[in-house]
């Protein structure tokens, strides 16, 4: 079962297959939204808890008009929240050799600070390595939302960024409120995770349709049992409140950011908030603010079929493309349609112990179009599930969901899901709402579209209301902030950064005429050398600069 609007850096998703591909297990390290986040108008003089002002969204989701935007909240900090931003971290070694990790402690509930239900975050650092003077501390995110921006930073930015990026800069990564080591959300066991993920996601009668919408209600139930004292309080809104108290105790005056995939609606709804701290901010992969879940779904969905294309395109070239004799992509896609078909009658050996199910191989699909890198697998996992062996493909599924070789998973999609459901309302309530939508999903992709039309139900039953609404983030008075698109992008598609680059007040467009999700450290000598040098000397590059 693909979970919709799953967003994160290409490295996150493809880093993960290789270690289970070599047989590795992936090591874990370790009431409503407030009203006094909800954002006003900056320096108007109001408390942080008073109502918004017209035309504005608040944290807590209330719309004042049709062109709603997020407004920042006041400079002056409230007395309540004076000892959070003054608290000193203690920081020990962790993970691999030069990586520290520490705890930060942040109000559960803005709106109710220093009532003794505060949350722990974990954050993990990479000190500059110099030389070169120090610009301070460059925070990072994988996006998600449920990525841990501590495995990311430890398993790959903390050797992966660019050497002279590393030297001036503390690599710092916090792992966001009920991710990871940060309290995380669970909601159900590995085993009923496992079959969770094999539920068919495209129902053919009444009865496979009640069958998924109890895997949904199940799933909503697991996470309101087992961490309901955290899913009012895991916004994006709140997540980037806590970045602003991490920034202050490491002592930068100024947030320097690079966020990538959800990251990039998290960094964006930091510099809605506090458009003042701005500093050096890169959104690579950007999600659109402004959008509803059901519009966000679909689009996503269009952009699978755009990548699907593109590696369809590359595999009628090779030899060893298990998608031939079809004649182009379109073709190439009904064959692969067909075999979705075939493994959802009669499902494959993948192993000794497990299957591969329709539901999981359009997963492991979906999973390889996060990185061209990812194609000559695929060619293989496809080949071989044509031909009953389908574990290279269930391990492409594995990788999407965080299931390690032994079975365990992370929390992201428990995560993903707790999010998701609070930053924006359901994209459907029921399954007619879904059959009404599939013919515009199938149009979006023949190949995905009821697939993931079916997954979008996923917040219908969602035990906390949404909190948020779309929304758009102009970000007034801000630096200069750095937004990248990919043109073929599957998971976050390039219009989307065109627009958040044009609702940003200071936004700069930055294009990758290219394949795969995100950019930054892909391959793209332009890309990396515009942002490298934009975070080291401030010089954003020139407005609509193209790169490939």
């Amino acid at each position: 079962m693909d979970s919709s609007r799953l967003l994160r850096t290409s490295g996150a998703v493809i880093a993960t297959a290789a270690l289970l591909i070599s047989g590795c297990a992936l090591e874990d390290p370790g009431p409503s939204a407030s009203a006094a986040a909800r954002p006003q108008a900056q320096g108007d003089g109001r408390a942080w808890g008073d109502l918004p002002a017209a035309g504005a969204i608040g944290a807590g989701g209330s719309l004042a008009g049709p062109a709603s935007t997020l407004a920042p909240l006041p400079r002056a900090l409230p007395s309540a929240l004076r000892p959070y931003y003054a608290q000193k971290l203690a920081w020990h070694a962790c993970g691999a050799a030069g990586f520290e990790c520490a705890t930060l402690t942040a109000p559960l509930d803005y709106d109710r600070p220093r009532t003794g239900d505060d949350i722990k975050l974990a954050v993990s650092r990479k000190k500059a390595t110099g030389p070169g003077e120090h610009l301070g501390s460059l925070m990072v995110n994988p996006g998600g939302p449920g990525g841990s921006a501590i495995n990311y930073l430890q398993q790959y930015a903390g050797a992966g960024y660019p050497a002279a990026v590393r030297a001036r800069y503390d690599l710092v990564g916090m792992d966001p409120r009920g991710v990871a080591a940060s309290e995380p959300i669970t909601c159900l066991s590995d085993a009923e995770m496992d079959a969770y993920t094999q539920v068919d996601q495209t129902p053919d009668d009444a009865t496979e349709i009640a069958e998924l919408v109890e895997a949904y209600q199940k799933f909503a139930d697991g996470c309101a049992s087992r961490s309901g004292r955290l899913l009012p309080h895991v916004s994006t809104v709140d997540a980037a409140r806590d970045m602003d108290v991490l920034r202050a105790v490491l002592g930068d005056e100024k947030l320097t950011y690079v966020g990538a995939s959800y990251g990039t609606f998290l960094g964006a709804t930091y510099a809605g908030l506090f458009p003042s701290r701005v500093g050096r901010v890169v959104l690579d992969g950007a999600l659109d603010p402004s959008l509803d879940s059901e519009r966000i779904n679909r689009d996503q969905t269009a952009g699978f079929q755009t990548a699907f294309t593109a590696f369809a395109q590359d595999c009628l070239k090779r030899k060893d493309c298990p998608l031939t004799p079809a004649a182009n992509a379109a073709a190439a896609g009904d064959r692969l349609a067909a075999l979705f078909k075939q493994l959802d009658a009669h499902p494959v050996q993948a192993g000794k112990t497990r299957k591969l199910t329709e539901s999981l191989a359009t997963t492991g699909v979906i999973s390889a179009m996060y990185d061209e890198a990812a194609w000559g697998l695929l060619r293989k996992a496809l080949g071989a599930a044509e031909h009953g062996d389908g574990a290279l493909l269930l391990r492409l599924s594995d990788a999407y969901y965080e299931r390690d070789g032994k079975g365990s998973y992370t929390n992201l999609m428990f995560a993903n899901a707790a999010v998701n459901c609070l930053d924006l309302p359901p994209a459907f309530h029921d399954p007619n709402e879904v059959r009404e939508a599939l013919p515009e999903f199938r149009k979006a992709s023949p190949v995905f579209g009821a697939s993931l039309a079916w997954s979008s139900l996923t917040c219908g039953y969602w035990s906390v209301p949404a909190t948020g609404r779309p929304h758009r983030i102009p970000a007034r008075g801000a630096a200069p902030i750095l937004v990248v698109g990919t043109t073929r992008d599957p998971a976050t598609p390039y219009p989307w950064a065109r627009s958040l680059a044009s609702q940003l007040s200071s936004g700069r467009l930055l294009t990758y005429d290219g394949d795969g999700h995100t950019a930054y450290t892909r391959g793209s000598k332009c890309i990396d050398s515009a942002i490298n040098n934009y975070l080291l000397t401030n010089t954003p590059p020139p407005a609509a600069q193209k790169c490939s």
